[in-house]
This record gives C-alpha cells, sequence and structure tokens, in this order.
C-alpha cells in the first residue's frame, strides 16, 4: 500500500511571516526580529537587511498575524503568507 497523505480540516495551516521592507527604524527592526525568533541581535540585523525575508516559517496563523503586528508597529512592511496545499501524486 503506497503513502496516503491528508490534511485535516481542524490543522491550522501554516504560515511564514516575510518582511518586505524594513523601513527607516532598523534597530527597532532587528530588535522585534530578536525577539520573535530568538536570534542574536548581530543576525537579527542580517535577517532584516536582506528583504524580502521569512522572519518565521510555518507558525500557526494567529502567532503570524500577531508577528506581522509587532513588525508594523516598528515601521516595516510585513505580510503573512500561507503554505500552499501539499501536491499529491495520484494513483
Amino acid at each position: 500500500m503506497g503513502d496516503e497523505y491528508f490534511l485535516l480540516v481542524c490543522d491550522d495551516v501554516p504560515h511564514d511571516v516575510v518582511v518586505l521592507d524594513p523601513g527607516a527604524r532598523m534597530i527597532d527592526l532587528a530588535r522585534a526580529v530578536r525577539r520573535l525568533t530568538g536570534l542574536s541581535l548581530w543576525r537579527s540585523k542580517d535577517l532584516a537587511t536582506r528583504t524580502p525575508a521569512v522572519v518565521l516559517h510555518g507558525v500557526p496563523q494567529r502567532d503570524a498575524e500577531a508577528a506581522v503586528a509587532a513588525l508594523h508597529e516598528v515601521g516595516a512592511t510585513a505580510e503573512t503568507r500561507q503554505h500552499p496545499p501539499p501536491h499529491f501524486l495520484g494513483p
């Protein structure tokens, strides 16, 4: 029997948080990225300057929306992107 994959209706589809534009307050953005990811300040600043950059990968929608709101507060442009549904091979 082959591998069978299915997505339950109750499963939360994972989201990514993407920074599109860092804005003018780079240090504040680096601190916000540090709080969200747990990275060092140096790595957070490096990640924030490489736009577009995925800051969080595969988080629930509620967490992704909260992270985008935190990034908007420091002047960055960010968005959530829903993971596409898995591509299944037919029988």
